[in-house]
């Protein structure tokens, strides 16, 4: 992985069981990135970084419906973990956002406004990959 980089903070049990760190754990700033949403929320993106932010094009989402776009990523293999959270939003705790689907180099990420009201807002998912062996 070209964006990983070993610090020496982190170390595993013998029987590799648990993992515990002594600073901060997460990606450099190379690693990381940002791209926004055209058209409506379920337009694809790309974004080839480990993490970083999506703005989600700010489109009305009716109430308690779910909306999903592809997230098009290189790194991306078949293998790997990947997080998301809603933020950047006064009513983030209307929102949920998780990934439907993944497969090498893409990833269905998945938003559902969980209110009884429309909303119409520019929603920013944060996503960081946990790459898993190649």
């Amino acid at each position: 992985m070209s964006n990983s980089v070993a610090t020496g903070v982190a170390y595993a049990d013998p029987e590799f069981t648990t993992c515990y760190a002594s600073q901060e754990i997460g990606y450099a700033t190379g690693a990381q990135g940002s791209v926004t949403q055209a058209t409506d929320k379920s337009t694809a993106v790309t974004l080839n970084k480990s993490a970083g932010q999506i703005t989600m094009n700010a489109a009305s989402l009716a109430a308690t419906t779910n909306v999903t776009f592809t997230l098009n990523n290189s790194l991306i293999s078949s293998k790997d973990v990947i997080i998301v959270n809603v933020t950047g939003v006064a009513s983030a705790s209307a929102y949920n956002c998780w990934v439907a689907n993944m497969t090498a180099g893409s990833a269905s990420i998945t938003l559902r406004n969980t209110t009884g009201g429309a909303l119409a807002e520019a929603v920013i998912i944060n996503f960081a990959i946990i790459h898993g062996a190649s």
